[in-house]
């Protein structure tokens, strides 16, 4: 079993003062081996959390990223899935299905993942996997007005990936489990 983080747009503290509190009970050293971030961390703070809870930290530069060093893709492998990794505010329209499988195919992954838009979403196109985290914290986003907190934990076993997506919905935290499996 290998426990990926995936979690991005924190926009701390231009946006959000912190991440809820319910998550960081949530997120804890010793159980994810690697975190996937989508940008926007916006602080060196931000970035050593996240450190904290995994060595395997692989992140890609946010429009409001302090930090101008985070290329702007990345490509990471684990187990059998080729993963791309973009923040998303270059994806015109942002979060268009046929843009973001335009860059799927020009990175040539089995799983994309990509954030800007604040709203989670996983989808699934010619046996190809699509997730975009949300924002961690529920910060404003100038696409929608009900932005809710969200981060997803990926569970890779061989060709299989289950993702549970954890949601802050008032004072209740909801996780939602999502399967893909890759085409042998």
């Amino acid at each position: 079993m290998v426990l990926i983080l995936v979690i991005g747009d924190f926009h701390i503290p231009y946006r959000s003062h912190d991440l809820p509190s319910k998550f960081k009970k949530l997120l804890v050293p010793g159980k994810i081996q690697h975190i996937l971030c989508t940008g926007n961390l916006c602080t060196k703070e931000t970035y050593d959390f996240l450190k904290a809870l995994a060595a395997d930290l692989h992140i890609v530069k946010g429009d409001f990223d302090e930090n101008q060093t985070y290329p702007d893709t990345k490509l990471v492998t684990i187990g059998a899935f080729k993963i791309g990794i973009v923040h998303g505010h270059t994806v015109v329209p942002w979060g268009d299905h046929q843009s973001l499988a335009m860059v799927q195919r020009q990175l040539d992954v089995d799983i994309l993942i990509s954030g800007h838009t604040h709203r989670f979403e996983a989808f699934e196109t010619d046996n190809k996997f699509f997730l975009n985290p949300g924002s961690a914290t529920g910060s404003y986003s100038g696409t929608t007005s009900e932005v809710i907190p969200t981060f997803a934990l990926m569970n890779i076993q061989g060709n299989h990936v289950i993702t549970y997506v954890y949601q802050l919905r008032g004072d209740d935290v909801k996780v939602e489990k999502i399967d893909f499996t890759k085409a042998s």
